[in-house]
């Protein structure tokens, strides 16, 4: 079964400073509806204006993934830690409950553009240390997973977030490791094809549920740049 988010049905947010979509509930924007899925509990795409930041927050106990689209970012948290990551690199966090942490445009003049995703942890797993790896948009590529495999980005729960890249006319078929996965659009179109013959169409950022399925096929006429959540077995 698949169902479409449209990107034009998500929260919005516009401070001037800070633009938003949200696909779930987060900050000022509530639907009973969309309150997450299944471990997957924040998937945002924010533009932040240049020497614009986030100010100072605590976090639950999740994983925090954040995919820099554009621009140039710093994080810091209140020892005084810092990081910064570019365009094309995706920086894990496990924030510890003791701590706040920012998010700081360092640019003078680019807009930081990034897809952020918190992901609930196992309870009984601590924080991890902080993990940064480049990703080339034109690229297939496993990003993060349970174990690290791959050299991609360790997650305390069990799933599996791939960088899907296609070319125009071209269409690949993808092995699901659970019943429950997100498709979100990054760049361009596509229709999902599963194995029952059902059939969607999505656009540039729509997101898409696909459940109760082993299997998705992506087909394109233009190029295509996606990310898959999956969330293995999760009921």
């Amino acid at each position: 079964m698949m169902t479409l988010r449209p990107a034009n049905h998500c929260g919005k947010a516009d401070y001037g400073w800070l633009q938003a979509r949200y696909s779930f509930s987060f900050g000022h924007y509530f639907d009973p509806d969309f309150m997450g899925f299944k471990t997957l509990r924040v998937l945002n795409q924010e533009v932040i204006a240049p020497q614009n930041a986030l100010q100072p927050r605590t976090y639950p106990h999740v994983d925090i993934l954040n995919i820099i689209l554009k621009g140039h970012a710093e994080y810091r948290d209140s020892l005084g830690n810092t990081i910064q990551a570019d365009e094309g690199e995706c920086v894990r966090f496990s924030p510890r409950p003791d701590l706040s942490y920012s998010e700081q445009n360092v640019c003078p003049k680019t807009p930081l553009t990034r897809l952020q995703l918190w992901l609930n942890a196992c309870p009984q797993q601590e924080s991890l240390p902080l993990q940064k790896i480049a990703i080339s948009e034109n690229e297939n590529k496993l990003i993060a997973s349970p174990d690290g495999e791959s050299q991609s980005i360790q997650l305390r729960q069990q799933i599996w977030i791939t960088q899907i890249h296609l070319a125009t006319n071209e269409s690949t078929a993808i092995t699901l490791k659970g019943k429950n996965s997100f498709l979100q659009s990054i760049h361009g179109g596509a229709t999902l094809r599963t194995p029952k013959g059902e059939q969607l169409e999505m656009n540039c950022n729509d997101g898409a549920f696909i459940q109760d399925d082993n299997q998705v096929i992506i087909s394109v006429n233009k190029p295509f740049r996606g990310l898959l959540i999956d969330l293995g077995e999760q009921s």
